[in-house]
This record gives C-alpha cells, structure tokens and sequence, in this order.
C-alpha cells in the first residue's frame, strides 16, 4: 500500500493480493451475492475505459445518484481511474434539487440506479449543457426508453471491453497518472444556510482520514461491515467505503433500505456505526418489545439489565469486577445480553461508532450494558476525522481525544480549528467561502469545543448559536442545559445570559419523583412541591450537577448562580412547546423579575405565577424563591 496514493490505486493492490478473495456481498431476491477482488477490480476498469471510449476525459465530473449498491461504487471509482471527479445527490433529491448539484459541479456523465433516478436527470437534461451520457445500472422499465443520452450500465462495460482490446495498457496508465492531491470526489453540504456547497475533498484527504479512523478501529480482511450511510454522504467515505478498501474489510449491501436491520442481522458485522437517531431508535425497538413480551422474559429483562449496567459502569472507569459481579454477569449475559445483542444483528460487534452529535446518556448507558462497547466519533467534511474514543477512554461527555496527525487549537471566541492532511481542498467555485473557512492552513470549524482536564474535546454548539456575555465570552445554552437534564434529580432547566449579562446563570426544574425518593432516604421532611424545591438539602444536592457541567465548561462560561423553580415549565402555560422545546423569549419576559434579582446579586425574591390546571380552572402560587451562589 506504500505506492498507493489514490482510491483506484488502492483498488489495483488488492486485486494484486487478494484476487480470489470476496470484496463485496448484495443481497438480491433473498440471496447473497458475492464479488471478489478480481470481479471488482476488472468491472472498474472496463467501466472507467467504457466511459472514457464514450467521452469521459480528465478532470470531468459524473454526478452519481442511487441506493447504496455495488455499482454506486464500481461507478464512482471508475470515475476516478479515468482521472475524472465523482459527486453524489441523496436518493430522495428532487429534480430541481439535482439539477442544483449537477450543474454547479459542471457534470458531463450521470450514472444513476433506475427509472425513478433515469426520469429526473431526463427531466433536466435540456438545462445541464454539459450532461452527455445518463449510465443506468438497473434496466427495469427502462426497455422502452429511446432516448440519446441513455445507455446501460453493462453496455458501458462492453465498450470498455473493445476500448481495452484497442488500447492494451491504458487503464494502467491512467491509474498511474493519478495523484494523491488530485480530486477525488465533491460532496455538498446541507445547505440549512443556503445553497448546497461543493466541498472539493482530495484522494489525500479521504485517505488519510480513513487510515486516522482504522488507527482507532482496526479492521482486517475477514471482518464484514455494512454500508448502511448514504453513498453521498462523507461519512460512507470516512467510515465506510475507504476503510474496506485500506483494509480488505468485506463491504455488504443490503437489498433494499427497508430491510437493514433483517439484512444486518443476518451479516453479523464486526463493526456498527450509526447515527444518534438510530442508535436511539434501537434502544427504543428493544423497549417496546419488551413491553409486549412474554412475563417471564419481562422479569429476567428487568432483574438481569441491571448487571449490565453495573458492569458498564465499572468499564466507564476502567475497574475489574470481582468474581461475584463476573459471575452474575456471565449468567446476565448467557440469559438475556447475548440475545438481544443477536435481535440487533450486533452479536459479532468488536466495537461501535456513534457520531453526528452527542447520544444521551441514557441510551449510551443501555448500549454498554447489553455488551457492545459503543464510542463517540466526531468528523467534518471540510476537517476529516477529528477525534474520538480510545479503549479505556470512554467519556460520553466528551468526543474523545484528537486523532493520530490531527493538530486542534481553540481560538478566543471558542471556535475549533483544525490542521491535518484530511482537510478539504476547497469549495468549488467559492473563493471567498473558502478562504473564510481555511486560514494559514487551519479549517475553521464553526463549532464551539472546550478541551477537559484529559485532553478530551468537549462538544458545545455551532458557533453561530452560542451566546456572548458583555465579558465576550461565549457560552452553550442548548449544550448546558443538555448536560444539566442527564442527571436524574433534574427534569428541565433554563440557562440565562446575554450580552448585557456578565456571567451565565440557570433555572431549574427539579425531578419531583426523583428528588422525593432521595429526600425520604436522607430523612428529609417536606409538604409539596414548593417545599422539597426550596430545602438547602436540595439546592446542594443540584450544586454537584452543576458543578458536574461547569467541570466540562471554559472558566468565563461557567454557571455562576441558579434558582430552584417553584413548579416545572408548562405546556400549558405556553412555556414549553408540545414537544417540550424552551419558548426561550417568551420565558425570559414571564420570569424577568427573576433574572433581574439574580443579576442583582439579591438572595431571594417573592413571586406570584398564575398557573391553569388541567381542568381549565386558574389559580396563583406565592412562594419565596431562593437564588443560590456556586
């Protein structure tokens, strides 16, 4: 691999090693189909010779569009052995959307998976002036088509057959042509801030970022991953496809985005990565059938879990269980884990990624307990792979620790800047963007991350959502109060700042559930809610949570002073939005006279809060609310 800088390279030394090896499996009809590294390597080249007999020359783009399936693949890196650019649009774009894509990256070829994708480039054809060929991989409904630009996937390939018998050598030439800081592929942002950006990564940049990532979890030519991101996206790239190709990792496929979790199962990967989203969704999957379980599986779920929890715990902190908690845990294990790590399609998993933003801790917590070491994975597409979990150093705090060859720095405003060999090259056609994101060689993030005691990057905010203290300190609304409710004694909380504020201060809903059981352990007497939220007991009891959260904050944004509400945010009271979101504005004019006493250095302060019961009635709670100090 030392002589191979670029994808199709990589590609060319595996066919050399590991020829008759299966590279790729796609599940079709119920049935696994498998490809080895000879059928993989020589459907690249007689494609990428097949586009280049047709009209692909260097340095022209192909925009790519379909589910994830081994020709999305062969198509992108074919591309790119012919010296040409790939791009990529998501399964669901629209044809205005595409046509956005296709023409701001200058596309001359489309390669796309079936009619649905075939009819949307068909529909924009006459506005791409540069569109010449539209390369389809599945003909159904398609027979009837007669239209100049269309041509086949396999007819492709048969050109390319005769262009090789002509030209002997060619492909090898063209591969060799290839350089480590050539393009290799453009991949478009979101857009929530406006148009889609072409952000320009290099064969360098994916490659490096992928080794930085297999560095962190290794993998070996015998381990079965699955590619469930869409081809579009970075993170395939990052996590994914290039990591198959460093490593020899056989990539699967499943037969339609619907059945994943069946096809998964059956898979059985040696390494998952999931978003947030989905991982939570797993977590709640296993929830609901236990809800609908038999008793006696309910029983065993509810008395061994537990044990789970009690060992990942002790992982967290890098302790050795004793033989009595290792004994229970191999039973727990034997009866319940093992079971519902095989109902996810996980039972092989050495290891797993979340990623995208930070999980909450609950379901963290549930994932370590059933026996699957989930970590915490932090990327960019202009940054490559920054940082993440090591063995022995999971956080759920945090995002882990900068990756081998990653330089980070935290400039004053808080904004993370990077510097490696996985940075983007450019944004295509945007000079100005890009020089405001690359500096002196270092990406500007646009995220605001504050660094622990242990080296670990601590996840806040995009930048531009954070707020700013007259001090000009920035600080994390979302993220402190985020922190704030993974503790079980706290159900809701506010935090208050502001440019004309010299210090960050929060609000808080204690759990009366929660708060109740602790205080009747500690002996603690109270009447109602009012009461137990007001007890000293109780307001150190929140100090340690705060001071839990202010230990991951920048000393300027830290959690200065705080208040225990005396009833919890309302729905009903147009506090809080049906989905339990902070009408942040509306509750900093209701409660003013609140934030005002708490600016004003002042120890308590009387109120009087309408409040609207369930049944329509109004009525007022009088209280003394008292502001605490940290």
């Amino acid at each position: 691999m030392k002589n191979a800088h670029t994808i199709p390279q990589l590609i060319q030394e595996n066919y050399r090693k590991w020829g008759s090896q299966t590279a790729m499996c796609v599940k079709k009809r119920g049935i696994w189909h498998k490809f080895n590294w000879n059928e993989y390597f020589n459907t690249v080249k007689f494609f990428s010779l097949g586009l280049t007999s047709i009209g692909l020359q260097r340095g022209d783009v192909a925009c790519i569009i379909g589910d994830n399936e081994p020709e999305w693949f062969w198509g992108e890196f074919a591309v790119q052995a012919a010296g040409g650019i790939a791009t990529g649009s998501f399964v669901d774009s629209i044809p205005s959307e595409l046509k956005y894509i296709a023409g701001h990256s200058g596309a001359s070829f489309a390669i796309v998976n079936d009619q649905e994708q075939a009819d949307k480039f068909l529909e924009i054809c006459a506005e791409l002036p540069a569109l010449k060929k539209v390369v389809y991989w599945d003909a159904k409904g398609l027979n009837n088509y007669d239209h100049p630009m269309l041509i086949s996937f396999e007819n492709v390939i048969e050109e390319g057959k005769a262009f090789d018998r002509s030209n002997p050598g060619r492909f090898e030439e063209n591969i060799a042509q290839g350089q480590p800081d050539d393009t290799a592929f453009i991949y478009y942002t979101s857009g929530t801030t406006g148009l889609p950006k072409g952000a320009i990564l290099t064969h360098r940049a994916l490659i490096q970022t992928a080794r930085g990532f297999t560095s962190v979890y290794p993998l070996f030519k015998d381990d079965d991953l699955v590619s469930n991101f869409p081809a579009a996206w970075v993170g395939d790239s990052y996590f994914a496809t290039i990591p198959h190709i460093l490593t020899g990792a056989r990539l699967n496929f499943a037969e339609e985005p619907e059945t994943i979790a069946e096809d998964t199962r059956e898979v059985g990967p040696d390494f998952a990565i999931y978003g947030p989203r989905q991982w939570e969704s797993l977590v709640s999957e296993i929830q609901v059938k236990m809800t609908d379980a038999h008793p006696l599986k309910r029983f065993f779920y509810h008395m061994l879990l537990p044990v789970g929890y009690k060992i990942a715990d002790m992982n967290f902190q890098n302790k050795k269980p004793d033989v009595f908690w290792s004994t229970l845990h191999a039973i727990a294990y034997y009866l319940l884990l093992r079971p519902l790590k095989d109902r996810l399609g996980l039972s092989k998993v050495r290891f797993a990624v979340t990623g995208s933003s930070v999980l909450s801790l609950d379901t963290f917590r549930l994932i370590h307990a059933i026996g699957i070491e989930l970590r915490q994975t932090y990327a960019s597409t202009e940054a490559g792979f920054i940082s993440s979990h090591t063995k022995g150093e999971i956080d759920f705090q945090s995002v882990g620790r900068p990756a081998l060859g990653v330089e980070v720095r935290i400039a004053r405003d808080g904004e993370l800047l990077v510097r490696s060999d996985c940075l983007f090259k450019e944004y295509l056609n945007e000079p100005e963007k890009t020089r405001a994101v690359k500096i002196k060689g270092w990406c500007h993030t646009g995220d605001a991350v504050n660094i622990n005691d242990n080296g670990h990057l601590i996840f806040l905010d995009r930048l531009e959502h954070m707020g700013t203290l007259v001090t000009g300190a920035r600080y994390a609304p979302q993220y402190i109060e985020g922190r704030l409710r993974f503790s079980p004694y706290i159900k809701d909380a506010m935090v208050i700042g502001g440019k004309d504020k010299s210090f960050v201060a929060a609000m808080i809903n204690i759990d009366f559930a929660m708060v109740g059981k602790w205080a009747e352990r500690k002996g603690i007497t109270y009447t109602t809610f009012v009461d137990l939220s007001q007890k000293e007991e109780v307001a150190n009891l929140i100090k340690k949570d705060l001071s839990r959260v202010n230990s991951y904050l920048p000393e300027l944004s830290r959690v200065k002073r705080y208040m225990l509400m005396h009833k919890e945010f309302d729905p009903d009271e147009a506090e809080l939005t049906r989905t339990r979101k902070l009408r942040r504005e509306f509750m900093e004019v209701r409660y003013n006279p609140l934030i005002v006493a708490i600016y004003a250095g002042q120890n308590s302060l009387n109120v009087e809060a309408s409040v609207t019961y369930r049944d329509g009635r109004k009525g007022v709670v009088s209280t003394g609310i008292r502001i605490w100090d940290l």
